[in-house]
């Protein structure tokens, strides 16, 4: 029988661990290979740079919701800048009216509610956009799997610029 003696470092990895966990010592556990996202063909159709920060676009009804996270380790990014738009019952996507931005809590996630997107060229689709300098710009649109949904969720894993 073969007695098999784990490798150095894997020895002092188990090792920590087991002592920060009876020190009551808390590690966060982040993936070291997280990809960024990369922008999207036809994301940025329409973007209007610098729309506001609202509450809600419009009347509501329909929810985009999200996360935000680093590459490399996916740390959750607070405070990021999302800006949404989308063909609504309320307006095309080209409206201003159509168009809002939120914030990211300290979960890195977000959320808004604007009015139910509807299809345009066939698909019903949102646009998203995070274009602040801390990190690369990326646009997204997803679509969503059938124009009667009432959520739409997209995530983001930015590249620092």
């Amino acid at each position: 029988m073969t007695v098999q003696i784990p490798a150095r470092r894997k020895f002092f990895a188990v090792t920590g661990v087991a002592l920060a966990s009876a020190s009551g010592l808390s590690i966060p556990a982040y993936a070291k290979d997280v990809a960024a996202t990369p922008s999207m063909r036809g994301g940025s159709n329409n973007y209007l740079p610098g729309a506001p920060i609202v509450d809600r676009i419009g009347g509501g009804g329909f929810l985009m919701t999200g996360t935000v996270r680093r590459a490399g380790d996916g740390a959750p990014l607070a405070g990021q800048r999302i800006q949404i738009w989308a063909h609504t019952t309320e307006g095309h996507e080209r409206d201003q009216r159509s168009h809002g931005a939120t914030l990211t809590d300290a979960n890195g996630e977000f959320r808004l509610e604007m009015p139910q997107i509807v299809p345009a060229f066939g698909q019903a689709h949102g646009h998203l956009a995070y274009d602040s300098d801390e990190f690369e710009t990326v646009f997204l649109r997803p679509v969503m799997a059938s124009a009667k949904d009432t959520t739409l969720s997209a995530h983001f894993v930015l590249q620092p610029a």
